[in-house]
């Protein structure tokens, strides 16, 4: 059984996303739940661990939408009944991104 690795808490965060994968097409997404440290996504197709990808998608807070386009790395992927869950753990995440996901989380 595979132990949760996250270091940070996360909360549910059900929009549409963007996955830019090196190598392959921009394929749409949806995110089930986000952190200051990564994000999970739903995907159509199987992604391997330690693929680089860009992420992005959108949160309201503020009251306007705020952009987050985030460099991240496959941590795991496992088929589930709405397709594939794919943990991305956020890599060198800008500072306007991370002023963004700290307001959201707090």
């Amino acid at each position: 059984m595979r132990s949760d690795q996250r270091n940070a808490s996360r909360k549910i965060l059900k929009v549409k996303a963007l996955l830019n994968v090196e190598g392959l097409e921009t394929q749409k997404a949806r995110t089930l739940d986000v952190g200051s440290d990564g994000v999970c996504l739903v995907t159509d197709n199987p992604l391997k661990p330690g693929a680089l990808a860009t992420v992005h998608f959108e949160v309201f807070h503020d009251g306007k939408l705020q952009p987050i386009t985030a460099r991240s790395k496959v941590q795991y992927c496992i088929l589930s009944n709405e397709g594939f869950k794919v943990g991305f753990q956020f890599v060198n995440l800008d500072l306007s991104a991370m002023a963004v996901l700290s307001k959201l989380l707090h």
